[in-house]
């Protein structure tokens, strides 16, 4: 497993510098990245009690320099593969209490999206993931996933993470 995983970062990592502008790869480009990298910032964000932690929370970004690169795309236009990456410091603050704590979430993910509104994110470092009750690999929480690993969307955001190596954490008990 460990294995095919070195081989599937190997073969992103290829692609994407392959596509990137002044590359030198002695074959043509079958899918040229259709941009440059550009800024993807994150939005702050509330959800209430019982969504995620068992009181009403707040996270926003205190440091992003995320940025993204969008890698090839549907004929639409829409993002088929997007490479994300930099640093993302949140804020994570309990809205009942007052209490904060920071979460870093600076990791680099690959994301293939599908046209049935599934993805996947194939990661290095950690991310912060949000869970409802009984929908995915982890107990309803906001979870900072760290290591390398892959996440499966489904349509309706169900997640399922599977771990190559690395760490869970759900916030919640850091600003309960």
């Amino acid at each position: 497993m460990r294995f095919r995983m070195s081989i599937v970062v190997a073969s992103v990592v290829a692609a994407v510098v392959a596509a990137l502008p002044g590359s030198a790869s002695a074959a043509p480009e079958r899918h040229p990245a259709p941009g440059a990298w550009e800024p993807a910032p994150q939005a702050p964000f509330e959800m209430p009690a019982g969504a995620r932690c068992e009181f009403a929370v707040r996270v926003e970004p205190i440091v992003d320099e995320v940025r993204k690169l969008t890698i090839e795309t549907f004929p639409d236009g829409a993002p088929k593969r997007e490479l994300f990456t930099g640093a993302l410091i949140n804020r994570v603050t309990n809205l009942e209490t007052g209490a904060t704590s920071t979460a870093d979430a600076s990791g680099t993910a690959l994301v293939v999206y599908r046209t049935d509104g599934s993805m996947t994110w194939y990661v290095t470092g950690p991310v912060l993931l949000g869970f409802r009750e009984n929908a995915g690999t982890l107990p309803k929480g906001l979870w900072i996933v760290d290591g390398r690993f892959r996440v499966e969307f489904s349509p309706t955001y169900d997640k399922t993470i599977t771990m190559l190596h690395g760490t869970t954490h759900n916030v919640c008990t850091d600003v309960d």
